[in-house]
């Protein structure tokens, strides 16, 4: 188990580490595991990558996120400017289903709504408009709505648990891991090494057909 020094100590290595971001503009404070990340960025890609990084220390428990976007002049543009490059960077990517997402732009925060079939529609929307200019938040309140029902609880359980022992990022976590389901709801119980383990078991689980909704219990015990 890491001390709190030593995991600010290794979330700053982190973020010197990822090219993208100014480690020096970010404050990093650890109370019995939890990271608290401060300072101000130019944009919300660049915040949104100081949160993966951190998310990829083992040892951090959880993330208390309060990182300002201030947009510099030559990167400010109307909510109207801003909603039309979104909706036309939707129609041009293939993973979002065409006519499907609905896009409201205030105060150039990003408002994502609609209905999907699956989980990788739903991120793939909102990474293709997180890193627009002019961008300062997304809300993703897109809802999944598979189209076909899950027949076999106990083989859509089998089936994610196989997956989490395939996966690399969880080989050494997958046994750790207790899958059950319930209609067309996953939950997922007990422990991982890091918060990117965690999202990843969470990305499996909702890659099984019929899956409309995880329910993440997971611990991160690093």
């Amino acid at each position: 188990m890491k001390t709190d020094t030593e995991l600010q100590r290794d979330i700053m290595a982190e973020l010197r580490w990822e090219p993208g971001i100014q480690a020096a503009e970010i404050g990093v404070g650890v109370k019995n595991g939890v990271v608290t990340l401060s300072g101000n960025v130019d944009t919300y890609s660049r915040k949104y990558a100081i949160e993966r990084a951190a998310k990829r220390v083992a040892g951090v428990e959880a993330i208390a996120e309060e990182i300002t976007v201030n947009l510099p002049f030559a990167y400010k543009r109307t909510d109207g400017d801003i909603a039309e490059s979104a909706t036309n960077v939707l129609k041009l990517n293939l993973l979002v289903p065409k006519n499907r997402v609905e896009v409201i732009v205030q105060n150039g925060m990003i408002k994502l709504s609609g209905e999907v079939d699956w989980q990788f529609e739903k991120k793939a929307a909102e990474d293709a408009v997180r890193h627009l200019i002019g961008v300062v938040g997304v809300i993703n309140e897109i809802t999944i709505k598979p189209r076909i029902e899950i027949a076999n609880a106990f083989e859509v359980k089998k089936g994610i648990g196989d997956a989490l022992k395939r996966n690399a990022m969880l080989l050494r976590n997958a046994e750790k891991i207790q899958v059950e389901v319930s209609g067309s709801k996953v939950i997922l119980t007990g422990s991982v090494g890091s918060w990117a383990d965690r999202d990843e078991a969470e990305y499996t689980a909702y890659c099984a057909p019929g899956v409309s909704e995880v329910e993440n219990r997971l611990k991160v015990i690093g």
